[in-house]
């Protein structure tokens, strides 16, 4: 006679890995912990001494527009460390082994995003009070300081499908997939400009790598709840719109401050061409999760479609880049 075994959080009278078959190895989830434990990298290995250099030698306004932009992206990295840890429990307390162990891969990997930005401002000889470089920002509040932490705690008390799809868009959806992905895009056009900053291009390759991973799993979580209740569709949709201007907004507000001083955009960036590449990846995961729709949830456990488009995205952006540095060095 089978044995029911239960692993929900605080439940426990078994282990999923001592379970019939153990831990499937494709899974969703149990395929992305494989890859990032294929693809470790340690910040310590990255050299930046020409960063420092490079660094040196902006103008005032280019120095400004980087410890921004890298500032922003080290605050951010901080707060997913601290604020995507409820994840792993809700994931415990819905018994999903593997999503609780890709999860603690996860936060680890933030971790180590925001030890590596601040190697970076260490090797550039910033070592001042950098706070102002987000507070400036009331769009950077909001996100950062308000929804992230309130839709990632509320999984503490109540961890139910339609608040797990509220914490997944606010942080994978609209942190990475809006706000980190168009940053390091910024970044790369940054570097590609006159092929500077060797450092920070290797990192935002190794980070931007580690981050498709992490909106791979968000697009997968909410399409096995969208597949489950169709319900949930509107709580994707219902939350993206409540976040996307004020995502925008910190877009626009880390570019335009140039322009209201009647300058010019350090670096050539274009604040439309940055809204433009967030919008166009925000609707095509967008489309993804709504292709979940009257699916078979147990189907798409093992559908690795969300990896395979951010896949597809990051070569997209690396032959861009790649051309870009070209040109560079004509």
């Amino acid at each position: 006679m089978a044995i029911d075994r239960i692993i929900e959080h605080t439940k426990r009278n078994g282990w999923g890995s001592l379970s019939h078959d153990g831990l499937r190895m494709e899974s969703f989830s149990m395929r992305l912990f494989r890859k990032g434990n294929k693809k470790f990298w340690n910040p310590e290995d990255i050299d930046f001494s020409q960063d420092k250099a490079d660094f040196e030698a902006m103008t005032e306004d280019e120095q400004r527009m980087t410890l921004v932009l890298a500032s922003q992206f080290m605050a951010g990295e901080e707060s997913v460390t601290q604020d995507m840890q409820p994840f792993a429990h809700a994931m415990a307390a819905e018994g999903r082994l593997a999503d609780e162990a890709y999860i603690t891969q996860f936060v680890f990997e933030e971790a180590k995003h925001m030890q590596a930005f601040r190697l970076w401002f260490d090797a550039i000889g910033q070592s001042a009070d950098l706070h102002s470089h987000v507070e400036y920002s009331t769009a950077y509040d909001t996100i950062f300081k308000q929804e992230l932490p309130k839709s990632m705690y509320a999984l503490m008390t109540d961890p139910t499908p339609a608040n797990q799809v509220r914490a997944s868009v606010t942080y994978n959806h609209v942190v990475e997939g809006t706000l980190a992905l168009t940053g390091y895009y910024a970044w790369a056009k940054v570097c590609a400009s006159r092929d500077i900053l060797p450092g920070m291009q290797r990192l935002v390759k190794l980070i931007g790598d580690d981050e498709r991973r992490h909106m791979a799993w968000g697009t997968f979580t909410c399409r096995r709840h969208v597949a489950a209740d169709d319900k949930n569709w509107d709580v994707v949709d219902e939350r993206m719109q409540e976040l996307l201007p004020p995502a925008l907004q910190l877009i626009v507000a880390l570019f335009d401050q140039f322009e209201l001083e009647g300058k010019t955009t350090p670096f050539g960036i274009s604040i439309d061409e940055m809204s433009d590449y967030a919008l166009d990846k925000v609707n095509r995961r967008m489309e993804s999760i709504e292709s979940a729709r009257g699916r078979d949830v147990y189907e798409i456990d093992e559908d690795y479609s969300p990896m395979e488009m951010e896949d597809h995205f990051g070569d997209a952006d690396e032959r861009e880049i790649t051309a870009a540095l070209v040109g560079a060095n004509v």
